[in-house]
């Protein structure tokens, strides 16, 4: 992979010296001093909380499943007589 980075003069100077040092070019050294840098230390990792939401409802039929809830209502609404 081809990228352009910019470097404080600080890690700059690290590789310029890891290059001297290790008789390496840019590309090298900036390599080897990204692989190995320190790791921080891995995060707990967060499990979100789940819930049961109850009944589920197949959404495969939707047209079918708002008649089947409209007969329903219309049922309801006959025993009360409304």
């Amino acid at each position: 992979m081809r990228t352009t980075i910019t470097l404080t003069p600080e890690a700059e100077s690290v590789i310029r010296r890891m290059m001297d040092e290790r008789k390496l070019s840019f590309k090298e050294a900036v390599n080897s001093a990204i692989l190995s840098a320190p790791r921080h230390e891995a995060r707990e990792r967060y499990v979100l909380p789940s819930f049961t939401l109850g009944t589920r409802v197949p959404l495969d039929d939707i047209k079918g499943l708002l008649g089947q809830l409209d007969d329903e209502d219309y049922l309801r609404k006959q025993e009360f007589g409304k």
